[in-house]
């Protein structure tokens, strides 16, 4: 059985565009597959530990940097429990805002607590960092309200679509869908434009 699993990004609810056209995403996979298994993680109503001195010091330990005792291994565990429910997952699905340029901070946040040595990368001073995951999908929905590709400078830079492709990437996923509704608010007519990335999104499913 396929399992999904469906990020929300934004604290917005139903008023999100993006947390709306990652929804039609999903609800068209499942009534094309009814026995796929969706798991929703809404990163703003989610208990995300701090990634702070017992986990990153842990962290360190995988790069020879400390000793691994019992309040480092307490903390490692509760990032090992977040990490692998993501690990579980076959297709990621993320409704990502764009914020100041790049993706909100509970989504960092949460990318912070799982992107760890040994469970999604390795590393060696050779080859450099190595995706460890295998065979993951992932369809990253983006919005953003006055940037879009190809805008002038003037409007913003990406650090936002082109953060998440990278990440994918650098963790071992290549098979990447990207539906985009940028610029949802310095357009002319937004209603054609949100038309047009729910149909790619309905179509991509």
């Amino acid at each position: 059985m396929t399992k999904l699993l469906h990020i929300i990004a934004s604290p917005r609810g139903a008023n999100s565009k993006s947390n709306a056209l990652a929804t039609t995403y999903v609800e068209a996979a499942k009534a094309k597959n009814p026995d796929l298994e969706v798991d929703v993680l809404d990163l703003f109503a989610e208990d995300l530990p701090a990634f702070d001195g017992d986990p990153a010091a842990a962290k360190m330990t995988f790069f020879g940097d400390g000793v691994m005792d019992a309040s480092k291994q307490a903390a490692w565990d509760k990032v090992a429990e977040i990490t692998n429910r993501f690990i579980s997952a076959d297709h990621y699905v993320l409704g990502v805002p764009m914020w100041n340029g790049g993706v909100p901070y509970r989504l960092k946040h949460y990318i912070d607590i799982i992107t760890q040595p040994g469970m999604l990368f390795g590393f060696d001073p050779e080859r450099g960092y190595f995706g460890l995951l295998e065979n993951k999908k992932a369809t990253v929905i983006t919005s953003s309200g006055v940037w879009a590709p190809g805008a002038d400078a003037k409007y913003g830079t990406d650090f936002h679509s082109n953060y998440l492709e990278w990440w994918l990437q650098t963790i071992g996923v290549s098979d990447i869908d990207l539906v985009r509704y940028q610029p949802s608010l310095l357009t002319a007519d937004p209603a054609a434009g949100y038309a047009k990335a729910e149909a790619e999104a309905k179509e991509l499913a």
